[in-house]
């Protein structure tokens, strides 16, 4: 306890930190549960693809430590592109490829919870067999930056030197820090604007609300789902980016980080967008106290046994209101 009293400040704005990652992660599975009442397991394979596109362009454009002003703003907007793109790109193709033909078929929401757990292992498998991947193709001496140690721990380059901006507690709050919390927010609340006053953002709730009437009002389901799979995907690309600023990758990265993201939304209420931003904050702030208190070991147990808690007294959630009743 004394430990937690000692650095409060320090554990609270790391704990800020790693919950907007949480955060942007949990949209995914607030918008997909919102429409289709399907816990979209794979989705934390699509965060950890955005991770690398956001490595991976940072390698092709040659980014290093020391840069200007002006080429770490350019690294880190490429890295949005990418990263965003590639989230997106993947998270589409899941859709069409796991989830349409099982939707098609009216197969009951059990396959379609099998079929995600299924994506989620091939998914993250092909990127742990990269290497080998472009072997097959005789492209691994060509690609080795990309593909080599390919289940290993993968490092950003340090783009961006941490530099302290403002004390609070006797914990130097750092360029980076603000860089994540506040534009994790600022995303959040674009995503919030767009389904609450955009035309799309109107079907999806729609559809939320009641697929069939919705449907026979001229809402094209097939094409909200599409879109609701693509803004998650976004949104777990932008993830993706400052989660890469701050940690290493590799690819089963996404497995627990994607549980506890799924309990950041389920604790914020799933369903509920702004529920996703309380939740994944709330729980980044519980596991660094927790750890604190009970040591760094049982970081991850916090987050669980907080899950537990949470199905057993409110399993609405802290706001439990649904994406098709939300008033965004």
């Amino acid at each position: 306890m004394q430990f937690l009293l000692d650095n409060f400040a320090a554990l609270t704005v790391t704990g800020l930190t790693l919950g907007a990652v949480y955060a942007l992660v949990a949209l995914g599975y607030t918008l997909v549960y919102g429409v289709l009442r399907l816990i979209n397991f794979a989705h934390s394979e699509v965060f950890m693809y955005g991770t690398f596109a956001a490595l991976w362009i940072v390698l092709l454009l040659g980014g290093k430590a020391g840069g200007s002003v002006g080429q770490v703003v350019f690294w880190v907007a490429m890295m949005f592109i990418a990263a965003m793109a590639m989230s997106g790109l993947v998270a589409i193709l899941l859709e069409r490829v796991a989830y349409r033909p099982l939707r098609k078929r009216n197969a009951p929401p059990l396959i379609a919870l099998i079929s995600a757990i299924g994506a989620s292992f091939v998914l993250s498998e092909l990127m742990g067999l990269r290497s080998r991947i472009a072997g097959w193709f005789g492209l691994e001496d060509d690609l080795s930056a990309y593909v080599r140690n390919s289940r290993n721990n993968s490092a950003l380059p340090s783009i961006i030197t941490p530099q302290p901006v403002f004390t609070i507690g006797g914990y130097n709050v750092t360029n980076l820090d603000l860089l994540v919390v506040i534009g994790a927010v600022t995303i959040m609340v674009v995503l919030d604007q767009f389904v609450k006053r955009s035309r799309l953002g109107r079907g999806i709730r729609a559809v939320a609300m009641d697929p069939e009437s919705a449907a026979l009002m001229g809402v094209n389901r097939d094409r909200v789902i599409q879109v609701t799979f693509l803004l998650g995907g976004v949104m777990a690309g932008a993830a993706a980016v400052f989660y890469i600023l701050k940690y290493n990758t590799r690819y089963d990265a996404g497995f627990i980080l994607g549980v506890k993201a799924f309990t950041a939304a389920v604790l914020g209420g799933i369903g509920n967008l702004r529920g996703a931003l309380l939740g994944g904050f709330v729980l980044g702030l519980a596991e660094n106290y927790g750890s604190a208190v009970v040591g760094s070991q049982w970081k991850d147990v916090v987050a669980f046994v907080l899950l537990i808690l949470i199905l057993l007294f409110r399993p609405t959630g802290l706001l439990g209101e649904s994406l098709g009743k939300a008033r965004a």
